[in-house]
């Protein structure tokens, strides 16, 4: 099973100054393309002893320090993170033949910036967050149901659900960004930004 990409040339010429620049330039563009969830990212953490492990989280917010996301921070992701702070993003946003691949570290956001991020979900995820002890062994579906409608009950939709003390949000602070641009006959663009003390260092890899 293979595509056929059909696209433009990708050069130096179009990139910015910095890779949080050039991430917000794609990023406009492919969720006005109207692409399902373009803020889906593949995250992957690692033990100590380099024993890797993958899943897809929501990019909530991206600023000049880097890409934010919020979980449990006893769930797995959480536990390796803080055992090993080094962090892969990846961005596979295959309907345009692109993706954009991250490495860096990851650190956790203030209780401010993530109780306002709080504040902005949905009722229910926020019960949520207090009803899932994320990555833990559970009996049943309904057990998850049960603690959930219990919330509900002593946080009816006129109380206040205070921000779990184990829930919080992850900066990831980029070491390297690249940015992968699909083409025919696999000569696809790959222009990778390198992080130099407070500078950027572009390099093209062969595809």
């Amino acid at each position: 099973m293979r595509e056929h990409y059909r696209s433009e040339a990708f050069t130096e010429a179009h990139l910015a100054a910095e890779p949080m620049g050039q991430f917000d330039h794609w990023f406009r563009e492919i969720a006005t393309a109207g692409l399902h969830e373009p803020n889906a990212m593949i995250l992957s953490t690692a033990t100590p002893d380099g024993r890797p492990s993958s899943r897809t989280v929501l990019l909530k917010k991206y600023d000049p320090q880097g890409f934010v996301f919020f979980t449990n921070y006893a769930s797995r992701k959480g536990q390796e993170i803080a055992a090993n702070p080094y962090v892969s993003l990846l961005f596979p946003w295959h309907q345009v033949a692109r993706q954009v691949i991250v490495t860096g570290t990851a650190t956790r956001t203030g209780r401010d910036e993530t109780a306002a991020y709080f504040r902005t979900r949905p009722h229910g995820s926020q019960l949520g967050a207090w009803a899932s002890a994320q990555s833990s062994v559970i009996a049943s579906r309904e057990e998850l149901l049960a603690r959930y409608d219990e919330l509900a009950t002593r946080y009816p939709h006129t109380e206040r659900v205070p921000v779990p003390p184990d829930w919080g949000g992850y900066r990831i602070v980029p070491e390297t960004v690249e940015f992968w641009q699909g083409h025919a006959n696999r000569l696809h663009d790959r222009l990778r930004y390198v992080a130099e003390g407070d500078a950027w260092r572009v390099e093209r890899l062969c595809p």
